[in-house]
């Protein structure tokens, strides 16, 4: 290939809380629509969120077995823009101080073991659900907003994945930690992890970054591959061609097997971040973490070395 890509992954967990990442509202999955709303995340005036301590703590486990640091000082933040299932027209999340930063893990790949950066790890509530009619005569769309606050932690790699192979054993790799420190259920199906995709392309050896496309809402494992193969095909051809590639939010259909233009990509500014003044800072002190990083058991890589080492197992046994 004349050309080569320059992938990271924006994963969204969906952490196993019994309640809202700032409300008590359950989080039970498939109840009856509109059943586990309160005036909190339905966003009604005057009210007031509150942070779920559970939501922090699986966070920073999480943050923990990833490698990363863990701030002492982070902060949340609004994220301005407009769903229809987005009650409030802003997001609660975390922008310039995350919760989680400058973590690692390592993946297999073609050369062997690969190491791949993990750029954040934040905190942030989900929104609502938009189910449209699919009777051709009522074009009407319905907004469950049952999801609306569920905790998620947002974790970002660092452009580092060069195939798709390697976002795969990426995504396998996350999903196996995540499970194994029971902070989610990992089920996407019911959409308890879900990936969005970073690529662009750039001569082979080429140290500047191609425009980066952004592949939204993958809901599967082989979506991310098929989506990935995909782009490099489609990039790959109109660079050849001379063209130029538009900076956009593209999204996958699994039936065509071919991505499609959504809408041109939005930057950081663009939604506005300001801090959100209806939630302290969140301050840490080093026994707390101590005391979490404590409760972690022995995780898998590190388990599958201890077995090759002292009970000498061949490394598909371990």
């Amino acid at each position: 290939m004349e050309f080569e890509p320059v992938i990271g992954l924006e994963v969204h967990v969906q952490l196993n809380t019994e309640s809202k990442i700032f409300c008590s509202c359950s989080t039970r999955f498939k109840a009856e629509p509109n059943t586990q709303t309160c005036p909190v995340c339905l966003g009604l005036p005057g009210v007031l969120p509150v942070l779920n301590e559970e939501a922090l703590r699986k966070a920073i486990m999480a943050g923990i077995a990833l490698n990363a640091r863990i701030a002492p000082y982070s902060k949340f933040d609004r994220k301005n823009y407009f769903y229809p299932d987005l009650p409030k027209a802003y997001q609660i999340s975390q922008f310039d101080k995350p919760i989680c930063s400058g973590g690692h893990i390592e993946v297999r790949s073609g050369e062997g073991m690969k190491r791949i950066g993990i750029t954040r790890a934040h905190l942030e509530e989900d929104a609502g659900k938009s189910i449209h009619s699919s009777d051709p005569g009522r074009r009407v769309s319905y907004v469950n907003f049952n999801r609306t606050g569920v905790p998620l932690l947002e974790i970002v790699s660092e452009p580092e994945i060069s195939t798709s192979e390697e976002a795969y054993n990426y995504l396998q790799k996350l999903k196996m930690i995540m499970k194994y420190l029971d902070v989610s259920d990992c089920n996407m199906e019911e959409g308890s992890l879900r990936c969005d995709v970073n690529i662009s392309l750039r001569p082979r050896g080429d140290v500047k970054f191609g425009e980066k496309v952004e592949i939204k809402n993958l809901n599967s494992f082989k979506a991310v591959r098929s989506s990935i193969e995909y782009e490099i095909s489609r990039q790959s051809a109109l660079l050849r061609e001379g063209e130029r590639i538009a900076q956009e939010t593209r999204l996958w259909d699994a039936d065509r097997n071919v991505t499609f233009s959504m809408r041109s990509k939005e930057e950081a500014h663009d939604y506005r971040y300001f801090p959100e003044p209806d939630l302290a800072p969140v301050v840490l002190d080093e026994q707390y973490i101590e005391t979490i990083r404590a409760r972690i058991p022995e995780l898998p890589d590190r388990k599958r070395g201890r077995f090759v080492e002292e009970y000498r197992l061949p490394e598909y046994d371990a």
